[in-house]
């Protein structure tokens, strides 16, 4: 079948088609599209890939650049049927990163204190709650995800940027999928390092990680669950960060299989345990973890290598049926240790820890409650 694209959009990112036909990959390079011309773009795809429904998009090399209309809304996916042999198809405009975000969607920030009491370290912390949209209109009750080093993760961030969670909270709420309530937790400014290791004498003295994730554990979290509507199994609950703020979410996952089931481990300082020996809790009966690995080339040198050795160990302990991994790995060959990236990241690890679908991840939200009201 062969499909043909016009696009005065232009710009220098190559375009890819992605559906029902290749998993809703977003960059097949087995389904990049060949430039014509400034404005036109083709491809054919063989009869025997494709279903008889045909149901696909245009990316530009992930949902972060998808394509969307003039008003920047979401379009639906195109359906076609295979019969048909070739098509024309116009797109108007394309998402760049991720934007435009629209307002509506931003999750609802509240500050729980500015003085969170820590009784495991005596202590007091600054503790966010980012609430879906529409949470006071709603209902129902929501996975929860504890993220370190709230400081950087939205309002005016570090003096490296941010994460923009809250943008990209509504940009997965835009798409129906962001039914999630994500706790910030700041990290102790000069006790950063202290509180993220867990017992280290050689990165520093008298580490307090193991007081800290009891804090998450037996302190935030039962307070959280009381305060939110919150769906507070194990299935439903994940802990995360980057840097050293990632190291001590695996600790968390590792003594607490039986609270997180979703650990989201960005550019994690695997330094601090180069042999990957992490304390962790004999069961009976594996837990199912899932985790989600994210590292970038020009890190340094190592990150890559000692991701990849974290995840083989990991398949080992599955192997010996210590616990249950499902991991899956992303490695950006551009991406330094820089919250841009991380940033970039956020929705895909969201969407893949959290969202239990295998449709597209940018059916249009309008589609999807018309279709329910149909049901």
């Amino acid at each position: 079948m062969e499909f043909f694209l016009k696009s005065e959009d232009n710009d220098d990112r190559a375009i890819y088609i992605t559906g029902n036909f290749n998993k809703w990959n977003p960059k097949d390079p087995k389904f990049k599209l060949e430039k014509l011309d400034e404005s036109n773009y083709y491809i054919h795809i063989l009869d025997e890939w494709l279903n008889d429904e045909i149901e696909f998009k245009f990316t530009k090399g992930g949902w972060e650049n998808v394509e969307i209309d003039k008003y920047d809304n979401i379009t639906p996916n195109r359906k076609v049927q295979k019969e048909t042999k070739k098509i024309q198809v116009d797109v108007e405009k394309w998402r760049l990163n991720w934007g435009p975000f629209k307002k509506e969607f931003f999750p609802m920030v509240e500050l729980i204190d500015e003085e969170f009491y820590i009784p495991q370290l005596d202590k007091t912390r600054k503790v966010w709650a980012l609430l879906p949209f529409d949470y006071h209109q709603s209902e129902k009750s929501y996975p929860v995800l504890y993220l370190q080093d709230a400081q950087n993760l939205f309002n005016e961030g570090s003096a490296y940027g941010n994460w923009e969670i809250d943008k990209k909270l509504a940009l997965l709420a835009e798409y129906g999928r962001g039914e999630l309530i994500v706790i910030a937790i700041e990290h102790g400014n000069d006790d950063r390092i202290k509180e993220y290791i867990f017992d280290n004498n050689a990165v520093t003295e008298n580490a307090e990680g193991k007081k800290y994730l009891r804090f998450i554990t037996d302190t935030l979290k039962p307070w959280v669950d009381k305060n939110y509507r919150t769906k507070k199994d194990r299935e439903n609950t994940g802990i995360g960060g980057s840097s050293l703020g990632a190291l001590i979410s695996i600790y968390g996952g590792f003594l607490y299989p039986e609270v997180y089931s979703k650990l989201l481990i960005f550019s994690p300082s695997l330094w601090v345990e180069p042999n990957n020996n992490f304390p962790m809790i004999g069961f009976s009966n594996p837990y199912k973890i899932k985790v989600y690995l994210y590292g970038g080339r020009k890190e340094g040198s190592k990150m890559v290598s000692r991701i990849r050795l974290f995840e083989k160990s990991l398949k080992k302990l599955k192997v010996q049926k210590v616990y249950d991994f499902e991991v899956r790995t992303n490695i950006n060959e551009q991406g330094t240790h820089q919250e841009f990236y991380w940033s970039q990241e956020f929705p895909r690890a969201v969407e893949w820890l959290f969202i239990d679908s295998l449709e597209s991840p940018v059916k249009a939200k309008n589609e999807l409650e018309k279709n329910e009201a149909n049901d």
